[in-house]
């Protein structure tokens, strides 16, 4: 829980900030204060001793001019100060470690790196479609692929984790931050195994789909959230008998050997209907996710390696070499 911290007017804040005065050591100091709440398991976590931590994070909270953590007798919680502070030294970490990254594939020969976080749909067609595009271009470029859900993915990379994503936004604040480029809309069905007893039918109502056993995404995800409104949109209780998962691979698989039945992308599935395993279900599914985007941190400067995944991710979903929209930066 966040410490009942209420920021005064500024008083006390320092008016000239002198950035050359903060250390390496004193921002992995609080974000490991942040992950441990206790200043000798963080210091423990950051190579130093406790008194040195103590040291260290008075020096910062000196120059920063306020409290980034209240003491408590079991520990320590950041203030609002120090929440502030915290994400914008896990987003410096990052880079440094993206630096390090670099300049190591560099001294290996390579020709540097790109860090690219996915959700399933662009996992199956746009993203390994780019990527065999800009190994064929440099193929001592590193890349490194991720698949999450949109929320997971944005969040990694407002942080610096990932240098760009193909996911959804659903917060538009985050749209201040970051650069977005709208891909076409997926398409979505239910899906069954070939000769499920339900795929005979001519057509099929809500009342007869509701008692079936469903594979859904967790709660929280923004399909599940869709699919749920769709049910209460009718009035109709939502479904008891589900299973949840995100996987791809799992869920193609429980459909195979069973009569469950799940809403999926058409995309990534079509393999499995082009080799007879599964097939969508006569049902009209009027599933709205919004559209799946390029994403990228407004005004950041990518490497060479990412700027060369990034042009290969905008040719391969049919833009130029820089995409339309393109972020000036």
């Amino acid at each position: 829980m966040t410490a009942a911290f209420q920021p005064d007017s500024g008083a006390g804040v320092a008016s000239h900030f002198d950035p050359t005065r903060l250390k390496t050591r004193q921002l992995a100091l609080i974000v490991q204060l942040d992950i441990h709440r206790s200043v000798l398991h963080a210091a423990n976590a950051a190579h130093m001793t406790q008194p040195g931590a103590t040291k260290l994070l008075r020096e910062l909270e000196e120059t920063m001019g306020v409290d980034l953590f209240e003491r408590h007798p079991r520990g320590v919680e950041p203030t609002w100060y120090g929440e502030v502070l915290i994400r914008h030294a896990r987003s410096v970490l990052a880079e440094l470690q993206h630096a390090y990254d670099e300049v190591s594939a560099l001294k290996a020969g390579l020709t540097g790196q790109a860090m690219i976080g996915t959700e399933v749909t662009a996992a199956t067609s746009l993203v390994p479609q780019a990527v065999a595009l800009l190994k064929k271009r440099f193929p001592r470029i590193r890349v490194n692929i991720e698949m999450e859900f949109s929320e997971v993915l944005v969040q990694r990379l407002l942080e610096g984790r990932l240098d760009m994503i193909v996911a959804r936004i659903r917060n538009p604040d985050d749209l201040a931050e970051l650069h977005y480029v709208p891909l076409a809309e997926a398409q979505h069905a239910l899906f069954a195994r070939v000769g499920h007893p339900l795929a005979r039918r001519k057509a099929l109502g809500w009342d007869e789909l509701a008692p079936q056993t469903w594979i859904l995404p967790p709660k929280g995800n923004v399909m599940r959230n869709q699919f749920t409104q769709l049910f209460l949109e009718r009035k109709l209780a939502l479904p008891t008998d589900v299973v949840e998962s995100s996987s791809l691979p799992v869920i193609t698989s429980l459909l195979q050997m069973s009569d469950m039945i799940a809403p999926l992308a058409r995309e990534p599935v079509r393999p499995y209907c082009i080799a007879g395993a599964l097939e969508p279900l006569p049902f009209e599914f009027d599933l709205k996710l919004g559209p799946a985007g390029i994403i990228t941190r407004r005004g950041e400067r990518l490497s060479p390696g990412a700027r060369a995944m990034l042009q290969a991710l905008r040719e391969s979903a049919g833009f130029d070499a820089k995409g339309p929209d393109t972020d000036p930066d």
